[in-house]
C-alpha cells in the first residue's frame, strides 16, 4: 500500500507536466497562426517586460530550441552517417560541414528570415521558422561531427561480431553503432542547446536594413532573446527586468539540466565501451522517480509489446540477407550517390548566383579581406589553444569523477548555455578600464563562446575511458604524466579532434560580435578582422578599396555583394584549414591515437 500512494503522487506529478506542456503549446500554436505585428515598433512594443510575461516567453525559447533540436538530430543520423560510410560523398560533405559550421548566422540570416516572412505573410509562421532554422545552425554541426566520429571509430571486433550475427545495415546501425556514439552524441547535444542559446539571443530581437526614417527594422519574436534585448533599449538599461531575463534563462537551463541531460546521461552509462572493471555509476533522482512511475511503465509496456512483433520480423528477416558493412547494400548505394548529385547540382546553382554577385566587388577589396582573414585566424588559433590549456585538465577531472561530475555539470551546463553575446558589453567595458583594445580583447570574446566546445567533449572522452584500462594502469603503478600519456591522451584524442573543430566554428560564428561592437557611450569599436567586416556589410558600409570608400555614408540595405564576399573568403580559409589540419588530425585518431583498435 506504501508503494501504491508513493506511485500515485509521482505519476500525478507527470500528469500535471503533461498537462502543463499542452497548454504551453497550445498558446505556442496561437501565436505562429496570430497576424505578424503591422509595423517595426509594434514588434517591439508587443515585446513585454512584465515578469509575468516571462514564464510565456522562456516557453516559447525552450520550444523553439527543440524544435530545432529534434532537427538537428535527424540531420545528425542522416547526415553523418551518410559521410562516415560513403567515401566518395565523404570528400564533399566534411569540408562543407566545415563551411557551414563556420558561416556566421548574421551572413544568411536576413536573407532566410526575409524569404520565410515572404512565404508566410498572413502569419507568424514565416518569422518562427526563420528563428528555428537560424537556431539549427547553431546545433547540427556539433553534434553531427560527434557522430561521424564515432561511426568512424567503432572498434573492429564489433563490426566483426555483427558481420557473425548477420546483421543487416539497419541491425548494425541501431545495434552496434548508435549505441557506441551514444555518449560523445549525448555530450555533444548538450553543448548544441548551449550553442542554440547564443543564435536565440540574437535572432529572437533581429534588426535588418533600416526604413524610409533611417531607424533600424526590426524582426522579433517574443522570448527571452527579445525580453533581454527590449531592456537593454532604454537609456539606462532596465536593469530589473534585465536581472529577471538573466534569472529566467538560469532556471530553464539548470531545469533541462536535472529533468532532461542528468537522465540522459545516467541512462547512457549502458553503452560504455569495457570488458570489466568497477565504476562508479552516474545517477538522476528525475531518471529514478521515472522508473518507479507506474504510468510510465504501462507506456513502456506497451509501445514495447506494440514493437516486438514488428522488430521480430524485421530481425529474421535481416538474418536472411547478411550485407557488408564496408560495401553497403545496392538500394543505400543507389540512394546515397542520387543525394550526391542533388547536392552537387545545388551546390554548382549557388556558386553560380554568388559568382554574379561579387563580380560586382572592385579587385583591391579581396587583398583587404585576405588580410583580415589573417588576422581573425590568428584570433581563432588563440583562442583554441587557451581554451584547451584549461580545458583539457578540467575536463579530465571531470569526467573521470562522477562525484565531480554530479556538482560541476549543472555550474558547467548554466555557464556553458548563457549567451555568451550578454556577457560581450561588460567584458568590453572591462577592457577599456584596462587598457586594452578590441584587436587583442576580441580573443578574449572569442573564447567566451569556444572554450565550452572542448571542455564538453574532453569531459565525453573521460567519461567514455574503460575502466578496466584504468584498473590496468593502476595494477602496474602508472601514474602522472605517464598515465597521460599512454592511456588518457590516445583516448580523449578523437574526442578533443572534435571538440577543436567545433570551437573553430564557434570562434568563426563568435567573430561577427566579437571584432565589431559597441562601447558604453554607444561608440563603435570595431577589431581588423573578417567578423569586423560582415557586421560592417550587414549595417551597409561600402567595402574597402571601392572608390569614395572612406566617408561614404552606409545605405538603408546591407552591402550584400559585401557580406558575400567576406562570408566566401571566410569559407575558403576554413576548407584550407580543415584539408592541411583537421582531416590529418581525424586520421591520426583514427589510427594511432585510438584505444579501440
Amino acid at each position: 500500500m506504501n508503494r501504491s500512494r508513493k506511485l500515485g503522487w509521482t505519476d500525478l506529478i507527470f500528469v500535471l507536466i503533461i498537462v502543463a506542456l499542452v497548454v504551453g503549446l497550445w498558446h505556442l500554436a496561437v501565436h505562429w497562426e496570430a497576424p505578424p505585428p503591422k509595423s517595426s515598433q509594434e514588434a517591439v512594443d508587443s515585446i513585454s517586460l512584465s515578469p509575468l510575461a516571462l514564464p510565456l516567453y522562456t516557453f516559447y525559447s525552450l520550444m523553439r530550441g527543440v524544435i530545432a533540436y529534434a532537427l538537428s538530430l535527424l540531420f545528425t543520423l542522416v547526415y553523418g552517417y551518410w559521410a562516415a560510410k560513403d567515401k566518395v560523398a565523404q570528400r564533399v560533405l566534411i569540408p562543407m560541414l566545415d563551411i557551414l559550421q563556420s558561416i556566421p548566422v548574421l551572413g544568411f540570416a536576413p536573407l532566410l528570415l526575409l524569404v520565410f516572412v515572404k512565404a508566410f505573410p498572413n502569419h507568424n509562421v514565416g518569422l518562427e521558422l526563420a528563428v528555428i532554422i537560424s537556431i539549427f545552425t547553431g546545433q547540427a554541426w556539433n553534434m553531427t561531427f560527434s557522430f561521424y566520429q564515432s561511426v568512424r571509430a567503432v572498434p573492429s571486433d564489433m563490426h566483426e561480431a555483427a558481420t557473425v550475427y548477420r546483421f543487416n545495415w539497419w541491425q548494425r546501425f541501431k545495434w552496434v553503432e548508435l549505441p557506441f556514439s551514444a555518449i560523445g552524441l549525448i555530450w555533444n547535444s548538450m553543448m548544441s542547446f548551449a550553442g542554440g542559446w547564443f543564435v536565440l539571443s540574437v535572432v529572437e530581437a533581429l534588426d535588418i536594413g533600416k526604413d524610409e526614417a533611417g531607424n533600424p527594422v526590426h524582426y522579433w519574436s517574443p522570448g527571452i532573446g527579445s525580453y533581454l534585448a527590449k531592456a537593454s533599449l532604454s537609456d539606462p538599461w532596465d536593469w530589473q527586468a534585465m536581472v529577471l531575463g538573466v534569472l529566467a534563462m538560469t532556471v530553464m537551463i539548470v531545469a533541462l539540466d536535472q529533468l532532461l541531460w542528468r537522465p540522459v546521461v545516467a541512462w547512457a552509462q549502458k553503452f560504455r565501451v569495457e570488458e570489466g572493471g568497477a565504476q562508479e555509476a552516474t545517477t538522476s533522482w528525475f531518471l529514478n522517480l521515472l522508473r518507479r512511475s507506474r504510468l510510465v511503465s504501462a507506456t513502456l509496456e506497451w509501445l514495447g509489446e506494440l514493437l516486438a512483433p514488428r522488430s521480430g520480423r524485421k530481425a529474421r528477416a535481416g538474418a536472411a540477407a547478411p550485407v557488408d558493412p564496408t560495401q553497403g547494400s545496392p538500394a543505400m548505394a543507389w540512394v546515397s550517390r542520387g543525394l550526391f548529385v542533388v547536392l552537387v547540382g545545388v551546390m554548382i546553382y549557388g556558386a553560380w548566383c554568388l559568382v554574379q554577385l561579387i563580380l560586382q566587388l572592385q579587385a583591391a577589396t579581396w587583398g583587404v579581406l585576405l588580410v583580415d582573414a589573417f588576422w581573425t585566424l590568428l584570433r581563432v588559433l588563440a583562442s583554441l589553444v587557451i581554451g584547451t590549456l584549461w580545458a583539457l585538465p578540467a575536463g579530465l577531472a571531470i569526467g573521470l569523477s562522477p562525484r565531480l561530475s554530479r556538482v560541476l555539470q549543472p555550474v558547467v551546463q548554466v555557464l556553458a548555455s548563457f549567451p555568451a553575446p550578454l556577457f560581450f558589453p561588460f567584458v568590453i567595458i572591462g577592457l577599456q578600464a584596462v587598457g586594452v583594445n578590441l584587436d587583442w580583447g576580441s580573443i578574449l570574446l572569442m573564447l567566451l563562446g569556444t572554450q565550452w566546445y572542448i571542455l564538453f567533449n574532453v569531459i565525453a572522452g573521460a567519461m567514455a575511458v574503460p575502466a578496466d584500462l584504468k584498473e590496468a594502469a593502476r595494477s602496474y603503478n602508472i601514474k602522472g604524466w605517464q598515465r597521460f600519456k599512454i592511456l588518457y591522451f590516445p583516448a580523449l584524442f578523437p574526442f578533443l579532434v572534435t571538440g577543436w573543430v567545433t570551437a573553430a566554428g564557434g570562434a568563426w560564428n563568435a567573430s561577427i560580435v566579437a571584432e565589431f561592437g559597441h562601447d558604453s557611450h554607444s561608440q563603435v569599436l570595431a577589431a581588423r578582422g573578417l567578423g569586423a567586416d560582415i557586421m560592417k556589410a550587414a549595417d551597409g558600409e561600402p567595402e574597402p578599396g571601392a572608390p569614395g570608400a572612406k566617408g561614404a555614408a552606409a545605405s538603408k540595405d546591407a552591402n550584400y555583394p559585401y557580406l558575400a564576399a567576406s562570408v566566401l573568403v571566410l569559407s575558403l580559409v576554413v576548407i584550407v584549414f580543415n584539408r592541411l589540419v583537421w582531416r590529418r588530425c581525424y586520421l591520426l585518431a583514427e589510427t594511432r591515437f585510438s584505444i579501440t583498435r
